[in-house]
């Protein structure tokens, strides 16, 4: 009794294509993409006679900032709120990009390796 291995099939970008279309679609879709992190703040003024030093309600603000790293380096932006509301939807976009990006991935390896070790 001699076990016959299946022959492997070749990879093709058309099943790889079709396996990965509505998620290219999702990503096509989307109009705004940052990466980062966008903190609402409220800041104390340093001026000894102002509220802000005395009572935490009182604070300057709110202030929208928007962290993220450029070229190596952390950059920090003070957006409006109008820009804030952007950027939520914009980092969201890339990290729902980041997750597709990874099943894309994975459907590549499955293809390429044939089903073994995918």
């Amino acid at each position: 009794m001699s076990s016959q291995k299946k022959p492997k099939r070749q990879p093709s970008r058309n099943r790889v294509r079709q396996r990965t279309k509505q998620l290219r679609r999702t990503i096509n879709a989307m109009d705004y993409v940052a990466s980062g992190t966008l903190h609402i703040r409220t800041k104390v003024c340093g001026r000894k006679n102002c509220r802000c030093a005395r009572e935490p309600d009182a604070r300057h603000g709110p202030y929208h900032e928007w962290s993220r790293r450029q070229d190596g380096q952390l950059l920090h932006s003070i957006v409006s709120p109008e820009q804030a509301q952007i950027l939520v939807l914009a980092i969201d976009n890339h990290k729902q990009i980041l997750a597709l990006l990874a099943l894309w991935q994975r459907e590549t390896v499955k293809e390429v390796l044939n089903g073994e070790n995918a």
